[in-house]
């Protein structure tokens, strides 16, 4: 099998505290760890590469706010290509229940856009988790997108 950045991101959240893997100064460790786990370390770099990228992306404004008005996005002809309209469905659907505000939302096409991997609706899943577990006050949507990825599956397409 295959391992991919997405399944090296995804053992990072499972099992160790968020903390533990967003922190430079930890990352050494895990990298030794995770190549001991078997995750070969080109994959490992990428993750490292692609927390980097989220954490540089977290530090920006955000224009949204959280408000309540809503915003029509427009993907570019790249993101038209690389996410299916059942992705951009799912993202749309996270927004209008007020999991994703247009920030997030941005984050998460951006991080969506680093894999070099193809993206499907899992993928989407759980990089919406992981942006969301980034955020500041983001407690309760994060927790309504961990619902989503582990007990109800994709209720909403």
């Amino acid at each position: 099998m295959k391992e991919t950045v997405l399944d090296v991101l995804m053992y990072l959240f499972e099992n160790y505290q968020h903390g533990e893997f967003s922190d430079t100064d930890n990352q050494d460790t895990l990298r030794d760890e995770l190549t001991a786990a078997g995750f070969p370390v080109e994959e490992v770099e990428h993750a490292f590469s692609w927390l980097d990228g989220l954490s540089e992306n977290r530090q920006k404004p955000v224009q949204d706010g959280g408000s309540a008005m809503r915003s029509l996005r427009m993907y570019a002809r790249e993101e038209l290509a690389k996410l299916s309209v059942e992705c951009r469905g799912f993202l749309h659907n996270l927004e209008q229940l007020g999991i994703l505000d247009s920030g997030s939302r941005e984050l998460v096409i951006d991080r969506l856009m680093a894999f070099q991997d193809e993206i499907d609706l899992e993928r989407v899943k759980w990089v919406c988790l992981l942006v969301l577990i980034n955020q500041p006050d983001s407690e309760e949507a994060f927790e309504h997108m961990e619902d989503l990825v582990y007990y109800q599956g994709d209720y909403l397409h």
